[in-house]
């Protein structure tokens, strides 16, 4: 009896080992991306379509962007219910820090979530979610602006 416990120990132990290095290979393959597309300080916050900075490149922009849905602003039309990955290349200094919206006009009761300049990027937007309401991040940001870190409550920030 002892023997046959300890055996499925050693095979679940084993099993565990097995799936750990896929798991942190996926984010560390995700994590490289997202660092081979670092453009350094250049005063932008970016998106993409898929995870870790990687597929449809949906906009870049210098400046707030009230509706990612519109023809106007960096992020434009299916920007809105594609991005799954964002990056805060912005000059670091006053406002610094991205708000992403989980609606147009910077609606902060709807939801938002900060992206710090030290954090550089979010490379999988599922693990996220919305401060005031809990609705995950991926493929939900409406809109985005430039703000201070003082302006995003704890809980509010991207990873």
């Amino acid at each position: 009896m002892r023997r046959s416990g300890t055996a499925a120990l050693v095979v679940a132990l084993a099993f565990l080992g097995l799936m750990a290095p896929t798991t942190s290979a996926s984010a560390g393959t995700q994590d490289y991306v997202c660092a081979s597309k670092w453009p350094g300080r250049d005063g932008y916050v970016r998106a993409w379509q898929d995870y870790g900075c990687d597929g449809g490149f949906l906009g870049q922009d210098q400046g707030d962007d009230r509706f990612w849905g519109d023809d106007a602003g960096g992020f434009q039309g299916l920007a809105q219910i594609l991005a799954s990955s964002v990056m805060n290349s912005g000059y670091v200094g006053g406002r610094d820090v991205v708000a992403f919206y989980a609606e147009k006009d910077y609606q902060y009761q709807k939801g938002y979530v900060c992206l710090a300049p030290g954090e550089r990027w979010a490379d999988n937007l599922t693990d996220n979610y919305f401060a005031n309401t809990g609705q995950v991040v991926n493929d939900h940001i409406r809109s985005h602006r430039w703000v201070t870190a003082s302006e995003c409550a704890s809980g509010s920030w991207l990873t």
